[in-house]
């Protein structure tokens, strides 16, 4: 489904003949095909972190490509690790200030040439895109297994989104090139 619907939206934006789409679990994957941007974007657990994930996404990299990494990285350190599990993060060591991130990036010999960075707006707009996704999925589901979790997950994000996340946590998308 999220692979016919990628395909969908390839082909309005013209450019179904230069993009493919591959649906499977992206853990230790390597093109068969070198290719000129390689990406990960929110989910560096598939090389067990940022630098396991630069270094697979490398692997199916042409000379001169780029890399593209979508990160978490702390706005301001969390006082507790607590605080940093309250942004949905198993401690503070999770991740790094945005200049530590990308000097990071630098220490692998790797250039960030563009990053797109969440607005406060973008953030606040992604998070309760997720709420009104929940409610909808319940007021349709009202009988399903899962309606009790979801219904205490939806009650609960906005304020711990607030208080935890909101405050702490950005996330961005870095470009990169090898030196």
């Amino acid at each position: 489904m999220v692979t016919e619907q990628a395909k969908l939206r390839a082909e309005e934006l013209g450019v179904a003949d230069r993009v493919g789409f591959i649906h499977g679990d992206a853990a230790g994957y390597v093109a068969d095909e070198k290719v000129g941007v390689a990406a990960c974007l929110g989910a560096t657990w598939i090389g067990g972190g940022v630098v396991g994930t630069i270094e697979l996404l490398a692997q199916s990299l042409n000379t001169g490509g780029i890399i593209l990494i979508g990160e978490p990285y702390w706005l301001k350190l969390p006082p507790t690790e607590d605080v940093a599990k309250g942004c949905l993060a198993g401690s503070i060591s999770d991740f790094l200030m945005l200049p530590w991130l990308l000097a990071s990036f630098g220490k692998l010999d790797y250039d960030v040439v563009e990053m797109v960075l969440a607005d406060q707006d973008g953030w606040d707009r992604y998070e309760a895109a997720k709420w009104l996704t929940m409610r909808r999925w319940l007021d349709a589901n009202p009988d399903d297994d899962f309606a009790k979790d979801v219904r205490a997950q939806l009650t609960s994000e906005p304020e711990r989104y607030a208080t935890y996340t909101r405050e702490y946590l950005g996330w961005g998308v870095f470009a990169l090139m090898a030196r």
